[in-house]
């Protein structure tokens, strides 16, 4: 883990619940759970049965490479240390990220892209390519389910060594991309610390 100081990603209460989706995934259940206030987060590297059925996961993409973080819409999320604004989007497709941010981060002599997904758009319409950001600097709003893919309001926080060259990564891998992914997408906890 690096040495460097680092602001938390989201406010994260001291009490909130470490979900395991490799037995199931009820987006119903979820969806009520961020409702009635309750905050959650989802792993890295974590093979997840029966969450990404749009038609773009082709029935095999189902390998987590971010960490999730379930709270309510509108919560804010932070830069966890200094970087600049990489790359913005809005990929408003079903099942897909919504609002997307990239930021890039120099962090002892490595480069790391991170992304975050599910953001409200209107939250990062002001963010300018190459702007810079402070570590703890709000840089975006959690977005709604019909303005971030149609999933229950939540944070996909992903970490790249490689240059995406746009505001996606690729969120969940299949098996066979599975090895070579956990290389190119290290654990975000490099950069937001042990929150599970």
């Amino acid at each position: 883990m690096i040495k460097t100081k680092k602001h938390p990603v989201m406010n994260l209460p001291d009490e909130y619940e470490v979900f395991n989706f490799s037995d199931g995934y009820d987006p119903d259940q979820m969806a009520q759970f961020v409702k009635s206030g309750g905050w959650g987060v989802g792993g890295y590297s974590e093979k997840r049965k029966n969450m990404y059925l749009a038609p773009q996961y082709e029935n095999r993409r189902n390998i987590h490479m971010g960490i999730d973080i379930w709270a309510q819409a509108g919560e804010p999320v932070y830069s966890p240390v200094d970087g600049e604004v990489a790359y913005i989007a809005n990929h408003a497709q079903e099942g897909n990220y919504g609002g997307t941010l990239v930021l890039k981060h120099q962090v002892e002599g490595v480069t790391y892209f991170a992304l975050y997904g599910h953001l409200s758009p209107k939250s990062i319409s002001d963010l300018k390519q190459g702007q810079k950001v402070d570590a703890g600097e709000k840089v975006g709003e959690l977005g709604d389910e019909s303005e971030n893919g149609n999933w229950p309001p939540h944070l996909h926080y992903q970490i790249s060594i490689q240059d995406p060259g746009e505001a996606d990564m690729p969120g969940v891998v299949s098996d066979e991309e599975h090895e070579e992914a956990l290389k190119i997408f290290p654990d975000p906890r490099i950069l937001i610390g042990e929150i599970y």
